[in-house]
């Protein structure tokens, strides 16, 4: 007797396949690496927010969750590792673990709050939890250092080998391979029976119970999971520029890190991979002809997407693709 999953397992192994133009994507930021040395640290950075743009997706693209107050996770993050190193345990890879670990565990609490009513709701309740941490972080100087920053981060060199230089060569490499290492399991994820039943829960998640999924058990599991890659991402910005401030938990930042999943194109993961290229180069561009209006002329570019790009770059692409692939 055929089983019936099995051509949807087929269809997910397919998927998960690696394709030609993945693997050249992949090696375009090692090839950045000779061709802009002097661009480092602004890639490092760009390494960093497509981290966190790619936690993002994950809620919002793939389970359905949107949320403002993602930063909440960052900022968890960013001062675990900073207070880690403060304190004498300045090792990279424990500073990651351990600010991973420490947001998971905000996520999986703020989870049973967050997950409550409907998308309005779910808005409120995330803007709320960062606005409590954000105050929790800006009361508490002593420990957080307050409107001055957490100052007095040193972090031991990596792997006891790659120290942290001015030039950013460490931190890009090291931000980079934390990227590749932690997209290539959410892509292992998202292409898996448990990624299916997210697609399933945000397109209805009322039908869902009805082919044994427990919706409630994995919204909370992927929400856990997406404030632990925000914590990581979080982590990797206060290792690599060894100082944490109040911004890592404010509201712009969150707001910045919706506007580039949607400019990408939610549900794909390398839309915010894309998207995070795509503004932050534009950021770095605009500001460079004028400090001054520069988000002028970045609000305009985002107006062009959102009228001819509804579903971002991304979607923008594969129409393009589609008549091309036609004719072959």
């Amino acid at each position: 007797m055929n089983n019936p999953a099995l051509p949807e397992l087929s269809a997910l192994r397919q998927a998960a396949r690696w394709r030609r133009a993945e693997v050249i994507f992949w090696l375009l930021p090692l090839a950045a690496y000779f061709a802009f040395p002097s661009k480092l640290v602004l890639l490092s950075q760009m390494a960093i927010t497509a981290l966190f743009a790619l936690s993002l997706d994950l809620i919002l693209g793939y389970a359905g969750i949107i949320s403002l107050g993602h930063v909440a996770f960052f900022g968890v993050g960013a001062y675990a590792a900073g207070l880690l190193a403060r304190h004498g345990y300045a090792d990279p890879l424990l500073g990651l673990a351990v600010a991973g670990a420490l947001a998971a565990i905000v996520g999986y609490l703020s989870s049973f709050l967050v997950l409550r009513g409907g998308d309005l709701t779910r808005l409120m309740a995330t803007l709320g939890v960062a606005m409590m941490l954000f105050e929790a972080a800006n009361q508490l100087g002593a420990y957080t250092g307050g409107v001055d920053g957490l100052q007095g981060v040193v972090m031991r060199p990596l792997l006891g080998q790659f120290a942290f230089d001015l030039y950013g060569r460490t931190a890009y490499g090291y931000s980079l391979t934390v990227l590749f290492a932690l997209f290539w399991l959410a892509r292992r994820l998202v292409h898996s029976p448990f990624g299916l039943s997210l697609r399933g829960i945000r397109q209805n998640a009322r039908r869902m119970p009805a082919l044994g999924v427990p919706v409630r058990a994995r919204l909370v599991a992927v929400y856990s999971l997406a404030a632990a890659y925000a914590g990581v991402a979080g982590a990797l910005l206060t290792q690599t520029t060894q100082f944490v401030s109040l911004d890592v938990l404010a509201f712009p930042r969150s707001a910045e890190l919706l506007l580039i999943v949607v400019l990408g194109g939610a549900g794909c993961l390398y839309g915010a991979l894309i998207g995070t290229i795509v503004f932050m180069s534009a950021h770095h561009f605009l500001a460079g002809i004028n400090p001054q209006f520069w988000p002028f002329w970045l609000g305009a570019v985002l107006v062009l997407v959102v009228l001819f790009a509804r579903d971002g770059l991304i979607g923008l692409g594969r129409r393009w693709a589609a008549p091309a692939t036609e004719k072959r």
